[in-house]
């Protein structure tokens, strides 16, 4: 049965300005890809990785080298507890491990992207407080280079997401359970709820980018939704290339990277384009 009011009559569908569905993007990617480079720039940084867990990055890194060769240099950065898991190669970066396996909070880590034209913090390290500080400090340190924080990098430094919101450049690629955990931490007044339809959860991002300069890329109800400065986006996931599952892979972060790095004024519509570059 249709959803109708007391009155019979259908309810009315929310216009919202700032709410974008389902739009072709081919031209945007068309324009956007038009700024790649012919011959070889720029230097992207992959940080993340512990002593048991460090496939995606390798692997983030290899797809962005065979599907964007025009990158002069990506490199991977380490605990160096993983020096004996890897040959001499010029592209590994280490810095000094903790016990646990994962990175120290030392001027090694915090100086990584001193060189670096965009970050990213890819994760799979380790929830302790020594791990959390070395990767707070480590953005802090580079407020000038454009950082994508994705998946549990986002969680373990949600709780001081106070001292790096405001920071231009920032991307946060999270699933919404992670989202919310960061607007939780900022006191935010305005809560993202997990069972929330997706049209207030549209309504707060925009709220929410409207008062901070981030970027958010999360999934919801079948959507992947990009968010920035008040703008917000979504594509049905079945009209992407992506799964519920792969859309956390680093497929869509490495395309959004490298977009992103060569379209620096382009915040919400580099998100576009690597939801739906095929």
């Amino acid at each position: 049965m249709p959803n109708i009011n007391h009155y019979g009559a259908k309810p009315m569908q929310v216009a919202l300005p700032y709410w974008h569905k389902d739009e072709d993007v081919s031209k945007l990617i068309a324009d956007l890809t038009w700024n790649f480079p012919e011959q070889q720039k720029g230097t992207l940084k992959i940080i993340g990785g512990n002593s048991t867990s460090f496939s995606t990055e390798v692997r983030v890194a290899e797809c962005i080298s065979k599907e964007f060769p025009f990158i002069k240099s990506i490199q991977n950065v380490f605990p160096d507890i993983l020096k004996n898991k890897f040959p001499p190669l010029i592209n590994l970066e280490f810095c000094e491990s903790t016990d646990s396996g994962s990175f120290a909070n030392t001027p090694e880590i915090r100086n990584s992207l001193s060189e670096a034209d965009l970050g990213i913090l890819l994760g799979d390290l380790s929830k302790n407080s020594i791990t959390s500080m070395a990767i707070l400090g480590l953005i802090k340190s580079n407020m000038n280079v454009p950082l994508i924080l994705t998946r549990d990098t986002v969680d373990l430094v949600s709780s001081t997401a106070n001292e790096f919101i405001e920071r231009e450049g920032l991307f946060i690629v999270a699933s919404l359970a992670s989202v919310q955990k960061l607007f939780r931490a900022v006191y935010y007044p305005r809560p993202i709820m997990l069972s929330q339809p997706i049209l207030p959860i549209i309504e707060t991002l925009h709220k929410f980018t409207l008062t901070y300069p981030t970027a958010i890329l999360t999934f919801h109800e079948n959507q992947i939704i990009c968010a920035y400065d008040g703008k917000v986006n979504t594509f049905d996931i079945s009209k992407t290339s992506f799964t519920p599952l792969s859309i956390w892979s680093g497929e869509l972060v490495a395309r959004l990277a490298v977009i992103y790095m060569f379209n620096t004024s382009l915040p919400l519509e580099s998100m576009l384009a690597a939801a739906k570059y095929k």
